[in-house]
């Protein structure tokens, strides 16, 4: 035997699910949810660019970040005249906000803000 539905004067439609389907009061629709420790993308990759890696410069070992080193290469090779590395150098500079400023010796960078 079917139960039948009581008219009430509840209208089930767009935004207003039918009052058996709707979760219950004090429980989350998302019940599992992102595990606690779970990193985003972001801090992956702040994670990874922070790591240390051992170079030589000078016959001298040492340990830098991963960020740094790859700035460092990528503006050695800018230095050397190649165009592409330039032409990231100069985004890198865009992004970061950095403003030149002329100085008696050369041409350094300051940060505003």
């Amino acid at each position: 035997m079917r139960k039948r539905n009581k008219p009430s004067s509840y209208e089930v439609g767009y935004k207003k699910p039918p009052v058996h389907s709707r979760f219950p009061k004090g429980k989350s629709g998302n019940s599992r949810g992102r595990p606690k420790g779970s990193a985003n993308y972001l801090t992956l990759l702040r994670r990874v660019l922070g790591q240390k890696v051992a170079v030589t410069e000078d016959r001298k070992r040492r340990r830098i970040t991963k960020i740094e080193a790859a700035m460092t290469q990528l503006l050695n090779k800018a230095a050397l005249g190649d165009t592409r590395a330039f032409n990231a150098t100069l985004k890198v500079v865009t992004l970061l906000g950095l403003k030149p400023e002329r100085e008696k010796g050369g041409l350094t960078f300051i940060i505003e803000g």
